[in-house]
């Protein structure tokens, strides 16, 4: 089975440069790109942009260039059209498709090397896998104690609880879990290419296995930034 990494990040962003802004002295994107080479598995790697300097960036870190179309990579732009984008582009060059693909956000620096390989092994034990992906328990907004704003701009629940009763203790609820949105592993035959998927991000597939691990997030602001260093400093054991 072909193991691929695709490497993801457009330059179109309200933070300018964020994915080749400086994180302890390196760019945002090495931390995703270098955690996917020290994989024992991937032995491809590809990076997605419209942006030359990611695409220069990446590459100096050994992925190979895919120039993403400028209708591709607008904010409102949905992911899984870059990812078959891309997929395309490797069936062009290769004439063969990824079984595997690790979908990396380049916008994210909380990220291991381990926890990429641990996806792998739980799609190469089970076939029936459609895709891992890291989460974080959080129970401070679990989606039942969300509102959102109703008729006459009064606030209202998303969900019909009808008679039963909520407890107002997160402590009591079922437990929430949030994707991390720093990689996702993909079984591709079983996820992107099948006719039903999970919503919103349909692109995974009915069957998506979660890989728990600490809080992790991506880059949106500055403070962001802030953040990932004092993550980077804590947890990065690569060269």
């Amino acid at each position: 089975m072909v193991i691929t990494a695709l490497l993801t990040g457009r330059g179109n962003n309200t933070l300018k440069d964020k994915n080749v802004s400086l994180v302890c002295g390196r760019p945002l994107l090495y931390y995703p790109a270098i955690a996917a080479k020290k994989s024992k598995y991937i032995k491809e790697f590809y990076v997605s942009s419209d942006n030359d300097n990611i695409l220069t960036t990446a590459h100096k870190f050994g992925y190979s260039k895919i120039l993403r179309p400028p209708e591709l990579s607008k904010p409102e732009s949905p992911h899984i059209d870059a990812i078959t984008h891309a997929l395309e582009f490797i069936y062009r060059k290769n004439r063969i498709k990824p079984g595997i693909l690790i979908v990396l956000l380049a916008n994210s620096a909380t990220i291991k090397a381990e926890w990429i390989d641990e996806s792998i092994d739980i799609i190469l034990k089970d076939s029936d896998v459609s895709a891992v992906v890291p989460v974080n328990l959080d129970l401070d907004h679990h989606p039942y104690r969300a509102k959102k704003i109703g008729k006459e701009s009064f606030l209202d629940v998303f969900f019909n609880f009808g008679d039963e009763q909520i407890s107002t203790n997160r402590q009591d609820l079922e437990p929430s879990y949030f994707l991390c949105h720093n990689f996702w592993v993909l079984n591709v035959s079983k996820s992107i290419y099948s006719k039903e998927g999970q919503a919103p991000w349909r692109f995974m597939g009915t069957k998506i296995k979660p890989l728990v691990v600490e809080k992790c997030f991506d880059v949106h602001d500055i403070e962001d930034i802030e953040l990932s260093e004092k993550w980077v400093k804590r947890n990065w054991v690569y060269e």
